[in-house]
């Protein structure tokens, strides 16, 4: 399905009835990264899962995707819908669309779990290897999403999930160029939303990978105790949907249902 907004088509897939979960996909993928969840989620609720911008079969809007960009197409396909509440489940990049979808709507949200992503806007040293990876992919695209893309699996996962790693990396070069410029300029120049994501009153959760090569697990750890936030760290990378499906599946489902038990 899609929906028109400022002049492209924004794709997304709705399955299921009930309570409705939104699902965020991350950078170089899109909705087909939640293949295996959608049908476990969809048993009890309404999934909707979104191409963003650049991504999949949702088309670009100039070089720079902010991730507020990124969260108004989300707005216009929840507006087409009338889903005025849901529970967010963002993927990497899309716990940063996520987030600035909240800031602007931070009512409509049941729950929000940030999935191997952050509320802490990029470092510098985050922000140059974006940068230098930018001005590669310009001359040398596939080999770099190659590379950035095999990167995001622990060592163990790469031997053990060749298979899903050949299929993800086959949809992550899908991605145009424009898209993967666009997305990674809207990620290095994104905000910091730590205090946004403390003053959320709806169900919060954070998943990460222990052995995460992007997340700073430590840092977000730390960050987290002794707050109303639900901290749940896996034991593999940061492809948690592929290298730790059955404990994520159970930590989604139990996250969904808590957040829709409550009026916030």
């Amino acid at each position: 399905m899609t929906v028109e907004h400022k002049g492209i088509s924004v794709y997304f897939k709705d399955q299921g009835s009930g309570k409705p979960v939104v699902l965020l996909h991350g950078f170089l993928e899109n909705s087909n990264m939640w293949i295996d969840l959608i049908p476990v989620i969809s048993k009890n609720h309404r999934v909707i899962a979104i191409d963003l911008l650049g991504h999949g079969k949702t088309g670009c809007l100039g070089y720079i995707h902010s991730m507020e960009l990124m969260a108004e197409c989300v707005e216009a396909i929840l507006t087409h819908l009338d889903i005025k509440q849901s529970v967010f489940i963002g993927h990497s990049m899309g716990g940063y669309v996520a987030l600035a979808y909240a800031e602007k709507n931070p009512k409509a949200l049941n729950g929000l779990c940030l999935m191997n992503s952050t509320f802490l806007a990029d470092d510098k040293e985050r922000q140059n290897l974006r940068t230098r990876a930018n001005k590669m992919a310009k001359t040398n695209f596939e080999t770099l999403v190659r590379m950035s893309f095999s990167n995001l699996f622990s060592l163990e996962s790469k031997t053990k999930f060749q298979n899903e790693l050949k299929s993800a990396l086959n949809e992550a070069l899908k991605t145009p160029l424009q898209g993967y410029i666009a997305a990674s300029e809207g990620m290095k120049v994104r905000k910091d939303k730590s205090l946004l994501f403390k003053k959320l009153s709806c169900k919060k959760m954070v998943i990460l990978g222990k052995k995460d090569p992007i997340m700073n697990v430590g840092l977000l750890e730390e960050l987290l105790k002794n707050t109303d936030v639900e901290l749940a760290i896996l034991s593999e990378g940061h492809m948690s949907h592929i290298e730790n499906k059955k404990e994520l599946s159970y930590n989604l489902e139990r996250f969904i249902e808590y957040s829709f038990r409550f009026d916030y």
